[in-house]
């Protein structure tokens, strides 16, 4: 089977706060990361709960990363087989905060102006 591609999100200045994000966190948490990121890469958009779930009113899908932290990552699916990270967080409540999807939906809006 043909895997999927994880793409992450750049900024316009050329960071990649997904990235950084990733990179900040402790081994364990991390090692939880690319385990996930692993399973996504596999399953593609057959990937579901409890690792993604669609997130209601958007065009954003979340991957939940469980354990000691909960971590979410919001992606889209782009064409070619080929997923975009675009915003990283610990989630805190069982809520996701509007402020984290603002985030990611101007990331997405950003990417989509400049290609």
């Amino acid at each position: 089977m043909i895997r999927w591609k994880i793409d992450y999100y750049d900024t316009p200045s050329g960071r990649k706060p997904v990235e950084d994000f990733i990179e900040r966190l402790a081994d364990k948490p991390r090692s939880r990361v690319y385990n996930t990121l692993e399973l996504l890469e596999e399953f593609g958009t057959r990937l579901t709960l409890p690792h993604a779930k669609k997130v209601t009113g958007t065009q954003l899908w979340e991957l939940r990363v469980l354990g000691e932290k909960s971590l979410r990552f919001f992606y889209v699916a782009k064409v070619g087989r080929a997923f975009l990270l675009l915003h990283g967080f610990v989630k805190k409540r069982r809520k996701i905060p509007k402020k984290e999807i603002k985030i990611a939906l101007e990331g997405l809006k950003e990417y989509k102006s400049g290609s």
